[in-house]
């Protein structure tokens, strides 16, 4: 598909819209006129804005006069999303809208504008339905809550653990099968002791205050008993964790889930954990090149029961290769009845570095994927979950949401304080990005981390180094 943007240069906001109507179809945006068998011309000449699409004996033509002043790039994206609306027969429900953090630009607005006046914005200027407008209000009432802790000198832990027992086909993370990477991972728990000590010192010469920890990959329990209390005495050796009120590992793999790797998380402070089926659905699983089944998933979470953790995650994936309703609504039972703290519900996206990316047969529609997430909102809202946290991803099917749900009281603040940037967040780790946060405005600086462990474990000294800009970020604040 060729998109030309002409007379003005809008290619960004354009082209996002045009994937949401057309997630697998690839897109070149130029600024002059440019031949194709499918193409979309959006035009601005003066006042006067259109669209015009062309695929094949297929023709759609819109236009608009405009204000002098008018904000242009939200009239081209209206004029874009009616047009694409027509021709396709579909209306996303997140309308114009193609952010990452939705409920971050509702808190922006109700702190502008009033509650009913940033719903209104929503629904009338940005075209989110009734429905996603309701949710994007209710996640930010709960992470306003959770924001309000957040000091000055506030910061959190990001620790990477890139290895996993297989790679999953929607994967696109930096994780590493274990059978391509297993003499990497001895000498990685090494090197990252030293990060942590490192980063440690200096959270301390600051004087920052550890509000949350989290080790996330990747699966960290790919590593063993003995390799995990290692990293955790690491932690708790380098970091004053008195004031840490939440501390997640995730054991997202049922298959590297073990009494003897929970027995040392319990006893090093853990608070919670995830353990995440992704689905209940076996010959999904078989597709998506998990290899672990569903009772194992039933196995490992008792086993987490039994060990004392009482705040545990559960990750699903609505639209999998292979997925129905039907087999998705058995999945969302099977969650309820096991009662976990947290579940989230994330829209498979079709990510460019994931093994999916070049294989989509099977795919369920962006119509079959609404109707799961539609169905996950009623079931966990039947048994006293709320959405808490959100985050939306390109690609996605039906360029729908990932939400995460809670009982009450059971909010995972990191995941709020990494979506929404309002602290700092120090990482340790391959693939690992350090956001540090101006307490006194919203300037973000990166600093980005090896991305593969290989590197990782060659290339420390530099890493090292590069990190003590950490210090350098906040003297000149």
């Amino acid at each position: 598909m060729v998109l030309v943007n002409s007379g003005h240069t809008f290619n960004y906001e354009t082209e996002n819209l045009c994937r949401v109507f057309y997630p697998l179809e690839k897109i070149e945006t130029v600024n002059e006129d440019k031949d194709g068998e499918r193409k979309i011309v959006t035009e601005k000449k003066d006042e006067k804005i259109s669209v015009k699409i062309s695929f094949g004996e297929e023709e759609k033509y819109l236009e608009k006069i405009c204000e002098e002043n008018a904000d242009f790039e939200l009239e081209i994206a209206t004029l874009l999303f009616k047009c694409l609306s027509e021709i396709t027969s579909y209306v996303p429900q997140w309308g114009l809208l193609t952010g990452v953090r939705p409920s971050k630009l509702m808190i922006k607005l109700a702190e502008e504008m009033g509650e009913e006046g940033a719903r209104k914005y929503f629904r009338e200027k940005l075209l989110v339905s009734d429905q996603k407008t309701n949710l994007a209000m209710n996640v930010a009432s709960c992470e306003e809550k959770i924001i309000s802790r957040s000091g000055e000198k506030s910061f959190s832990l990001y620790v990477s653990i890139p290895f996993c027992p297989t790679r999953c086909n929607y994967c696109s993370f930096v994780s590493h099968s274990i059978e391509k990477t297993k003499k990497l991972m001895s000498p990685y728990v090494d090197r990252l002791c030293e990060e942590i000590a490192l980063t440690g010192g200096i959270a301390k010469e600051l004087g920052l205050r550890l509000e949350t920890v989290y080790f996330g990959g990747g699966t960290p329990t790919t590593l063993t008993a003995e390799q995990l209390e290692k990293l955790l005495d690491a932690v708790e050796n380098n970091f004053d964790l008195s004031t840490c009120f939440e501390y997640t590992v995730e054991a997202g793999r049922p298959d590297t889930v073990t009494k003897e790797k929970l027995d040392v998380l319990k006893k090093k402070g853990v608070t919670r954990i995830s353990i995440n089926p992704q689905t209940f659905n076996d010959s999904v699983l078989e597709n998506i090149g998990r290899r672990h089944t569903s009772e194992e998933t039933l196995k490992a979470f008792s086993l987490a029961r039994e060990a004392g953790f009482d705040n545990i995650n559960m990750d699903l994936i609505a639209g999998l290769s292979g997925d129905t309703l039907e087999s998705f609504s058995k999945t969302l039972d099977i969650v309820n009845r096991l009662s976990p703290e947290n579940v989230t519900v994330h829209t498979l996206a079709l990510k460019r570095s994931s093994n999916l990316a070049g294989d989509t047969e099977g795919l369920s529609s962006g119509i079959l994927a609404n109707e799961m997430i539609n169905l996950s909102h009623e079931k966990l809202r039947e048994n006293g979950f709320v959405p808490y946290y959100m985050y939306r991803q390109s690609k996605s099917l039906g360029n729908l949401e990932n939400v995460g749900w809670c009982k009450i009281s059971f909010e995972c603040a990191y995941n709020i304080f990494m979506m929404e940037e309002c602290h700092t967040i120090l990482a340790c780790g391959a693939g690992a990005v350090t956001k540090l946060k101006d307490p006194h405005s919203n300037v973000i600086e990166r600093i980005f981390n090896f991305k593969y462990p290989y590197e990782y474990n060659d290339r420390l000294p530099e890493l090292l180094e590069r990190k003590k800009r950490i210090l350098s970020f906040y003297s000149e604040r």
